[in-house]
């Protein structure tokens, strides 16, 4: 595509463009006993949802094109008003709320919130951001009873129809999720953001995640499917949003302390202060993390640190700046071959593997209204990370360690940008419209090493290339990127129930790889037997434009019909080219992917007694990008190699049905109880290869790979006044790892192979007094031994366990 083609699809955007307000309602909510204004209270339309949030001087604004309309005031510490409201032009309404009188059970509060999320329908856009026609996910953390102190993300995305997720580790330093066919490792596939900046390594030379925000931090994850590529970056699985807590708007100083004790020595803590005092806010959290894990040779410590801080020069301007440091050290057990695994899938003959990571990002926002219907947004962020592994990682899993040098790889992250947006509401002939503006820029300075490291059993990172000038695996990159890009959306309202969203993203990417390599011919035992040198100097640049189109239809107030579709595109990593690795080998010619996704879907809820989410989806690839058998000739006598396999598609149905049963069985007062049932069942197939039948183990009609075909997870949530409890079941059927579909079981190299089907049961209870709330749980409670990961690189290779029946308990107080 060029820019040529689409020169008057982007001119609609732009023409006829102009402002006209509709009836504007606003207004100031203060406390009644010291009217004192009120910060973030929700400002809900009792049949549309969610309208508007008072600022830090208490005041809020809306706008609507209903005469009358119901209008409901919620905040946690104070009693809920409703009133209905005559609207005209530029009407005022000053709200004043009582603080409860009385200290409500956790029953009782959550209760009060489910109500009015009841009410709500996710909006059509928010601040700077669209979201109609798309098909959208929150999980809304602080209501959530999973195990938080080991960012237990089973249980935390439970309601997320079809992900798949990589779980080998009990303490939560890393997510790994997937879906729709995408590689979970590091949730690569997903544009990674925390409230709405960029945190992944590097978002086109290495969009891997070393760094997940702690979940006792978190107040939401947003997560938006392929469509989000025109917004927030090309990726084929969308958009991964966290959104932090923010500081407490009702006081000047509030303490919350959280300690941990589990299984496996496990023992955290979540330590946080916030408030707000006048104009300035502030909230910052330290979260501490150390155990044994729940194999040998896998003890971890953790220290993470996040501040925030907000300024409200007036009603329509607020700065905030943010800065995250996180730094962990892991000793990593190795993988298992399959044999190993049946044998004991606790074990580890891997007793001086070390993985370390230093992640700093910092991030300055500006936010201003230029008058009621128009947004501005500015986004400036960057990131200074580093992340070293250190062991030896022979693809023979049952071999020894001989105790020689170590593999030693070290990358350097340094990147930094910004991202600029508008949004204003306007009008055409009459009819309401959205109009959505922006621009990136990113620029990524990364640097990669590999070579021989110390021959100790501690985490010494330090390189051994005096001592090893002949080391099999050398090799020295540098790695620029530069990345501009420019998108645009708009909401057309056909009438009060349609909407057509056309959008439309303009990218430049280049990307380069410059350095040296150390080259060895092999004997054939795989022994090097000469050694070479050859340089790398590699630039790319390409242009191109995404286009997307999204629909939505409310029939109802219960009933909204949604379908969008919208293209992608992925670049090949660094990752994808510099590592030599002893598993498989990469195809010096790799190549970008392309492709498209769709959803068509039906969302709503029945007078609050069941909310329901369902949809059918299509991903569709060119040129995908996976493991295949290198039948002839095999690279550096390694049989696997990462190539451009072919093409590919993927359908399927996802749901997500909550019932909530106090209501359906009119249950009495103080109790609470909901069931769910989030099931996804997908079908795949590569349509078209690149390689012939002699040349490799593809074959067309095979199935995808990291796609289990069922997907189910399934929970029920019943309280009593303070006291809450829940049950929850997962089940996954069984997936290939390779697009070759190797059943597995070679006991040589199990980076490849079937990942069987699995099945999990967890249990977590919790109970408020005051100022105290005890949790507890009980993960894989049938003690079933699974795994989900067949690992290629660190912290394998080969089969990664995950972890055993393990129990945890939690102690906040809250000042």
């Amino acid at each position: 595509m060029t820019l040529k083609d689409y020169k008057l699809f982007i001119a609609c955007f732009l023409c006829m463009f102009f402002s006209i307000a509709q009836n504007k309602i606003s207004g100031t909510i203060t406390e009644a006993s010291s009217n004192k204004p009120l910060e973030n209270v929700e400002i809900y339309d009792k049949d549309a949802g969610l309208l508007a949030r008072s600022n830090a001087l208490g005041y809020y604004t809306f706008e609507t094109e209903k005469e009358t309309l119901t209008i409901a005031c919620f905040s946690y510490e104070f009693e809920v008003v409703e009133q209905t409201v005559s609207t005209t032009k530029n009407s005022v309404f000053d709200i004043t709320l009582n603080a409860l009188s009385q200290t409500l059970s956790e029953v009782e509060l959550t209760s009060r919130k489910v109500k009015i999320f009841a009410l709500k329908r996710l909006r059509d856009f928010e601040e700077t951001s669209i979201y109609a026609g798309k098909k959208t996910e929150v999980v809304l953390v602080e209501q959530s009873m999973a195990n938080l102190a080991s960012n237990n993300a089973r249980q935390i995305y439970s309601q997320v129809a079809g992900l798949n997720i990589y779980q080998n580790d009990d303490a939560g330093l890393q997510l790994n999720i997937g879906g729709r066919g995408l590689d979970p490792n590091r949730t690569a596939s997903f544009n990674t953001r925390q409230n709405g900046y960029d945190i992944s390594a590097d978002v086109l030379g290495y969009p891997e995640s070393y760094y997940t925000p702690a979940a006792e931090g978190l107040s939401e994850v947003q997560i938006i499917r392929g469509a989000a590529s025109l917004q927030y970056g090309t990726q084929f699985g969308g958009l991964v949003n966290f959104k932090m807590k923010t500081p407490n708007a009702h006081k000047p100083f509030e303490f919350i302390t959280r300690n941990t004790v589990g299984s496996n020595g496990l023992y955290t803590n979540f330590t946080s202060v916030s408030g707000t005092k006048n104009k300035l806010s502030y909230y910052t959290f330290f979260n501490y993390k150390k155990g044994d894990g729940f194999r040998p040779n896998s003890n971890f410590e953790s220290k993470n640190v996040y501040s925030h801080v907000g300024y409200q020069f007036n009603d329509n301007t607020k700065l905030t700046g943010e800065i995250t440091y996180l730094r962990y050290l892991a000793k990593q057990a190795g993988g298992l071959n399959d044999r190993q695994f049946d044998e004991n899938p606790y074990q580890s003959n891997r007793a001086r593997n070390w993985f370390q990571v230093d992640w700093l990002l910092y991030n300055l926002k500006l936010s201003h209204s230029f008058s009621e219907n128009t947004n501005f947004t500015f986004n400036a962020f960057g990131l200074d990370a580093n992340r070293v592994a250190l062991g030896f990682r022979d693809r023979r899993t049952d071999v020894s360690d001989p105790g020689n040098a170590r593999d030693l790889i070290s990358s350097d992250f340094n990147n930094y940008g910004f991202e600029t947006r508008l949004l204003t509401k306007y009008k055409i002939a009459d009819k309401k419209a959205v109009f959505l503006v922006g621009a990136k820029f990113y620029k990524a300075e990364n640097g990669y090493s590999q070579g021989p490291g110390s021959n100790g059993n501690d985490p010494d990172f330090s390189s051994a290339i005096e001592a090893y000038p002949s080391y099999p695996t050398q090799s020295d990159y540098n790695n620029p990127n530069l990345n501009l890009a420019a998108f645009s959306e708009n909401i057309f309202y056909i009438n009060d129930k349609l909407s057509i969203t056309p959008g439309a993203r303009f990218e430049y990417i280049k990307t380069a790889s410059v350095g040296v390599i150390q080259t060895f011919n092999f004997d054939g035992a795989g022994n090097p037997i000469d050694a070479g040198t050859q340089a790398q100097d590699i630039e790319n640049q390409r242009a191109f434009v995404l286009l997307g189109l999204g629909v939505s239809y409310k029939s109802s107030k219960a009933l909204e019909f949604y379908g969008n579709i919208s293209q992608n595109y992925r670049s090949i990593t660094f990752g994808d080219l510099n590592i030599v690795n002893p598993s498989n080998a990469v195809d010096p010619n790799l190549k970008d992917e392309s492709g498209f996704t769709t959803d068509i879907g039906v969302r709503g809820n029945i007078n609050t007694y069941v909310s329901y989410n369902a949809n059918v989806f299509g991903l569709f690839y060119s040129d995908r990008i996976g493991l295949i058998d290198a039948i002839i000739p095999p690279i550096n006598n390694v049989g696997k190699l990462r190539v451009n396999v072919g093409d590919a598609r993927i359908f399927g149905i996802e749901s997500l049905i909550d019932f909530n049963l106090k209501k359906i069985f009119n249950l009495n007062e103080g109790f609470s109880a909901n069931y769910f049932i989030n099931a996804s069942f997908v079908t795949s197939e590569y349509t078209s290869t690149n390689f012939d039948n002699t040349s490799s183990d593809v074959r067309v009609g095979n199935k995808v790979e990291f796609i289990p075909e069922v997907n189910i997870k399934t929970g029920l949530q019943f309280g009593y006044k303070n006291l809450l409890s829940n049950i929850q079941y997962t089940y996954l059927s069984s997936q290939f790892t390779d697009a070759g579909n190797d059943p597995g079981g070679d006991n040589l190299n199990s980076i490849v192979g079937v990942i069987p089907s699995y099945n999990v049961l967890d249990l977590s209870v919790s109970y408020k007094y005051k100022r105290f709330k005890l949790e507890a749980g009980i993960n894989n409670v049938l003690d079933n031994m699974y795994f989900t990961r067949r690992a290629t690189g660190y912290p394998g290779p080969g089969i990664i366990p995950s972890a055993n029946r393990n129990f945890y308990t939690t102690l906040q107080v809250q000042l």
